[in-house]
């Protein structure tokens, strides 16, 4: 790469390739099978302040060297910026690179027609509930994806890593009384994943949910289920998002140093722990990965930042660069997002929030929470909490709040959960929020 650079240019090259694999079965037969084989390279290259980028679907010398020309040229058209420039020694160094095994040989293995079955059993060890009048939907997914990034200041990197996962949703009930439930199992190889598991997850939150029906309005606690936890924490780190900031689009702007959140509260995203889905030792600048403290005790005490919304924040890269694939410029993005987890077990939350809500599932988040302002209202079904314990369940009622109300009334459990993605889950207790009813 550095022969590719002329005086005066900074060049980069980010190749990825990844093997993926979908099958959706129904009603005992298989609906869809869907294999992406993707490699490609990306260019950026950066002269006189201008960025350029080009990529291809390709890894053939000659096209490599066609789309670092075209990186050139495009640069020719770019605004000047002072803060563009690539990842060099001084990110790099003195940041210990942390020993990730992310790589399971077996999967390559797991040939296609055991994953169809992998998914045709799922659906049989769900319907075999007499609870279970039909599945929506079961699939089985998994991933391997390899990486690596090298530039003209002699920053070189690679990264590999697999994952694989089930997933079902079922039907429970008939007609305007039917309720649905999700249930997944999640790991790196084929051998790491539990089918019964996932079927009893589905076939549970399913059944819990029949009978139910719209509350009246009023005020109380909400408990949160882990996989809602990691829907609302990965939105909220928008609001932690260096770019986010550096634009005003957060609701974190300006209160660096300020208490965010109550004192039981702590944030990290930690690239760096091999339990997390999105772990990585580089990023995609070819930066060390490290814990980066988001949210210390209630403090905000930082943001995530790649090479360029570190130096135009004037704090530096955290190793935080993220590309949805080698077609895009690096933006930035956690990997292994979670909340610090409590002493508490979940049950011991139940019981603190005595009268209150236990929320299985939402819908709105898209629309409904935003991590500008930090508005909060979604839909909702779950179960009221009565002795401690999950009771009548609840249909299509709303909970709101706002996200700096919550984190201030937030506690969270002991039951971390690592989720594919950016970010875990775990049971949390907010102690009051809104909940409007029929």
């Amino acid at each position: 790469m550095a022969a590719d650079a002329r005086d005066g240019e900074q060049v980069e090259a980010y190749v990825a390739r990844s093997h993926q694999t979908e099958v959706t079965v129904f009603g005992g037969e298989v609906e869809s099978v869907s294999v992406a084989e993707v490699d490609g390279v990306g260019v950026r290259l950066i002269v006189d302040g201008r960025q350029g980028y080009a990529w291809a679907g390709s890894l053939d010398p000659e096209v490599v060297a066609e789309t670092v020309a075209e990186a050139r040229d495009n640069a020719g058209f770019g605004s000047p910026d002072p803060h563009f420039g690539l990842a060099g020694p001084e990110e790099v160094a003195g940041v210990k690179v942390a020993e990730l095994d992310l790589w399971r040989d077996g999967l390559a293995a797991f040939p296609a027609e055991r994953k169809v079955a992998f998914a045709l059993d799922l659906e049989r060890a769900v319907l075999a509930d007499p609870r279970i009048r039909g599945v929506r939907t079961a699939a089985f997914n998994d991933a391997a994806v390899e990486m690596a990034v090298a530039n003209s200041l002699g920053v070189e990197a690679s990264g590999r890593r697999t994952v694989c996962s089930c997933s079902t949703l079922t039907l429970a009930g008939e007609g305007t009384g039917t309720r649905t439930g999700y249930g997944y199992s999640v790991g790196r190889e084929p051998a790491d994943l539990d089918l019964d598991e996932a079927a009893e997850m589905a076939i549970e939150k399913a059944v819990r949910l029949l009978g139910a029906t719209q509350p009246k309005g009023r005020r109380l606690p909400v408990v949160f289920d882990p996989m809602v936890t990691a829907s609302i924490v990965g939105i909220l780190s928008g609001a932690l998002n260096g770019e986010s900031m550096l634009k005003g689009r957060s609701m974190f702007a300006g209160r660096l140093g300020e208490d965010v959140a109550a004192p039981g509260v702590s944030l990290v995203d930690d690239p760096t722990c091999p339990d997390a889905f999105g772990a990585s030792a580089y990023d995609a600048e070819g930066v060390p990965t490290r814990p980066v403290p988001l949210i210390e005790r209630g403090r905000l005490t930082g943001f995530l930042h790649n090479v360029y919304t570190g130096r135009r924040a004037g704090t530096g890269t955290t190793g935080s660069a993220a590309r949805a694939a080698y077609k895009s410029t690096p933006g930035v993005g956690p990997r292994a997002l979670r909340l610090e987890p409590g002493p508490a077990s979940p049950a011991e939350l139940l019981v603190r929030a005595e009268g209150g809500l236990y929320v299985q599932s939402v819908t709105g988040l898209g629309s409904g929470v935003s991590s500008v302002s930090g508005d909060f209202s979604v839909g909702a079904d779950g179960l009221m909490i009565r002795g401690g314990e999950l009771a009548e369940p609840v249909r299509e009622v709303t909970v709101a709040s706002t996200l700096q109300r919550m984190l201030f009334d937030l506690e969270a459990a002991s039951d971390l959960t690592w989720l594919p993605g950016g970010a875990a889950g775990m049971t949390v207790l907010v102690t009051e929020m809104t909940m409007s009813g029929g």
